[in-house]
């Protein structure tokens, strides 16, 4: 009579494909750190990879007021990336100071050896790390696949990378630094003013926080590039549909693949703690700075730059005789 409550031995594992159909969000964070995209990443295969072409919506719609403290110009913030990272760093009712700066990974007085220890550093060595154990997976579970002569799981991981390699392609191409305005020289300061009352200050030369602030990070897709990235979509679709005919070994093997490759992305993110656009490097410095009203740190502002230009146009402040002026023409 126990019959019918014996499970057979044979189970079909056709998770790998629905795996790979996840739309998680954490390559398209990855490459808002980066500001760009590398080949490496075609070997970094992880669930929602087919989404990366919207890692210019990370900010979440959101584009932060912005008064630069030296000249009292105000403007927002439009790149999606340098938003999002601000978000992160920033904390309610605390102000956060980050620094910009040239990477030091493409100074070209140093070797090419002493570069590539360099970009171990911005990103951090741990962080590093653990990116690199994403395409170490990849390349073993190629491997595997070949041996145990699994082609339809072979084949399956292949239509993946191909799909992650356009993405990358078109990533690398629209990321191209466009216009950032005029030569200024000069250092700047800016304060940024994001939802729930978080606020950064950022501080560094003219050119590096246009860089970082100003103009376009990713260009609109041409018509071609929005013809290959349709088709690297339907390739991860139809490398789910196929995902079934692999062997269950297969199978299994490519779902855990999927799945270490995105919490080892993950947590690569997570200790990611600057942003990298174009040839700059974006990180916080020293702690942040808690006030009870967000006037205190205005006035806090104010007293360090000696100026309030900015603060009444950024409608941190009231300008002196204001009220008056405004009680007379009611």
């Amino acid at each position: 009579m126990f019959k019918n409550s014996i499970v057979s031995h044979r189970v079909a594992f056709e998770a790998a494909g629905l795996v790979a159909l996840t739309d998680l969000s954490t390559v398209t964070m990855r490459t808002a750190l980066t500001g760009t995209a590398s080949y490496l990443d075609t070997l970094v295969l992880a669930p929602g990879m087919h989404q990366q072409q919207s890692a210019d919506e990370v900010n979440r719609s959101e584009t932060p007021t912005t008064g630069a403290m030296t000249n009292g110009y105000v403007f927002r913030v439009e790149n999606p990336a340098t938003v999002r990272y601000l978000q992160n760093i920033g904390c309610t009712g605390h102000l956060v100071t980050a620094r910009v700066s040239q990477n030091p990974s493409l100074d070209d007085n140093l070797s090419r050896y002493n570069r590539r220890i360099q970009s171990f550093r911005v990103a951090g060595i741990f962080a590093t790390i653990l990116y690199l154990l994403c395409p170490v997976l990849t390349i073993t579970v190629f491997a595997v696949l070949g041996a145990i002569e699994d082609w339809w799981g072979f084949g399956v991981l292949w239509m993946l990378v191909l799909a992650r390699l356009i993405n990358v392609i078109i990533i690398k191409r629209r990321s191209h630094m466009g216009w950032k305005g005029a030569h200024e020289i000069g250092q700047g300061d800016l304060l940024v003013l994001l939802s729930q009352d978080r606020w950064v200050r950022l501080q560094g030369s003219v050119d590096d926080l246009k860089a970082v602030t100003a103009g376009q990070w990713l260009r609109e897709t041409s018509d071609k590039e929005s013809f290959a990235v349709a088709f690297a979509t339907l390739l991860v679709y139809l490398s789910a549909a196929l995902a079934g005919n692999a062997s269950e070994v297969g199978s299994l093997l490519i779902a855990g693949l999927l799945l270490c490759s995105v919490a080892l992305l993950g947590l690569c993110n997570s200790m990611t703690k600057c942003l990298q656009m174009y040839n700059c490097v974006v990180r916080t410095e020293g702690e942040p700075k808690k006030y009870e009203r967000r006037l205190d740190m205005a006035d806090d502002l104010i007293d360090m730059t000696k100026s309030e230009d900015w603060a009444i146009r950024m409608g941190l402040i009231i300008p002196k005789g204001g009220l008056s002026k405004r009680a007379d023409t009611l």
